[in-house]
């Protein structure tokens, strides 16, 4: 490489790194993902999202205002094949505290999932409750994840076509147990920002081998209509998660979320009974059967 195409290279991944930083920095301001004083997890599974999402928070912890601690967790699933140097050799040479937790979850998925069947819903609730457990015993006050945009809009396509539901990964959650709070620093970043960043920094990427990082075929499905929709009409993904940031409850049809039925009532008392609408017997009977 010549040296204008090297400063060209430098540059360009400077720029990249500026974008994607005020990226992270919106999204933690926008949704108070961090404080004073917290101690948070990175949760690290050596994929391109998590070491992204551990470059980026080291660089803001740099400059806050705020002190806060970053420990790098992984989890050693006993994978086959699975190198136990890579990690703690690569967060060794950059100076970040980390703690392995070790955990043979492969053996279990292995057992339990029928041959041929994706692993990654029992894998991931494995995963989940091995790093609260650690998050609990280690008196951390948040759990950082790498999820970015993208699967958050992949994610709101998947409840909506597969289970009739209108929900995504929030940007900040807390666990059903009411002990943890999730944040996601990556909720406002493209996929493929964070992979020409992965590409630029060289991080030391560690694949899936419990599964051959399958993916299920739902999940495969949305990608494609995700990517030829951006295809043929650039910026729509950013217009629906943008979408996901501006909900109007009365203009959809949660009679949980917004009191349809006082909307216009003229009348304190709710009306009843509704038998009249719902039923198949002939309207007189119902009258007087109501007015008994």
């Amino acid at each position: 490489m010549t040296a204008n195409a090297l400063r060209k290279h430098e540059l360009d991944g400077n720029k990249l790194a500026k974008h994607l930083r005020r990226q992270v920095g919106q999204a933690i301001a926008d949704y108070q993902m961090i404080e004073d004083g917290d101690r948070i997890m990175v949760c690290l599974s050596g994929g391109k999202d998590s070491y992204t999402l551990l470059s980026l928070l080291r660089q803001l912890q740099a400059r806050a205002p705020v002190q806060f601690e970053l420990v790098a967790v992984h989890l050693d699933q006993k994978q086959p094949d699975y190198d136990a140097t890579i990690l703690p050799d690569y967060l060794r040479s950059i100076g970040v505290p980390f703690q392995i937790i070790e955990q043979d979850t492969y053996s279990v998925v292995k057992r339990v999932v029928p041959e041929g069947k994706t692993m990654c819903s029992l894998c991931s609730r494995l995963r989940r409750g091995a790093l609260y457990h650690h998050a609990e015993q280690g008196g951390f006050t948040k759990i950082a994840l790498g999820h970015h945009r993208d699967d958050m809009v992949e994610t709101l396509f998947l409840n909506m076509f597969y289970q009739s539901t209108l929900k995504t990964m929030p940007p900040k959650l807390l666990s059903d147990d009411g002990k943890h709070v999730v944040i996601r620093p990556l909720a406002y970043c493209k996929e493929a920002d964070i992979a020409a960043y992965s590409q630029q920094q060289g991080f030391p990427i560690m694949p899936c081998n419990l599964c051959g990082s399958q993916e299920t075929l739902q999940r495969k499905a949305i990608k494609r209509m995700l990517h030829d929709w951006e295809g043929q009409h650039p910026g729509r993904v950013e217009n629906v998660f943008r979408a996901l940031t501006s909900v109007a409850p009365s203009q959809l049809a949660d009679r949980n979320l917004f009191d349809f039925a006082a909307l216009g009532r003229r009348s304190a008392q709710r009306l009843s009974p509704f038998d009249w609408l719902l039923s198949d017997a002939d309207p007189e009977t119902v009258v007087e059967n109501a007015a008994v």
